[in-house]
């Protein structure tokens, strides 16, 4: 009998983690820094709040449910 073996895949491994471990990196760093960057510039981003508040302020509807 023949065994089956993926020699192919096992090549690409080290090269396949390494592409995972850059993209959960830069998902990381992408997150810290934008943490970073709202910390210092707090101001601005209230302001940009503040417009998306305005623009979405819409006359609200609430449920009720009588029994």
């Amino acid at each position: 009998m023949t065994k089956t073996t993926f020699n192919a895949i096992g090549g690409w491994q080290p090269f396949l983690f390494c592409v995972g471990m850059y993209v959960v990196a830069l998902f990381f760093s992408i997150f810290v820094c934008s943490s970073i960057f709202y910390a210092f510039n707090a101001k601005t981003a209230v302001k940009a709040a503040e417009k998306t508040a305005i623009v979405s302020a819409a006359p609200q509807q609430l449920a009720s449910v009588n029994h």
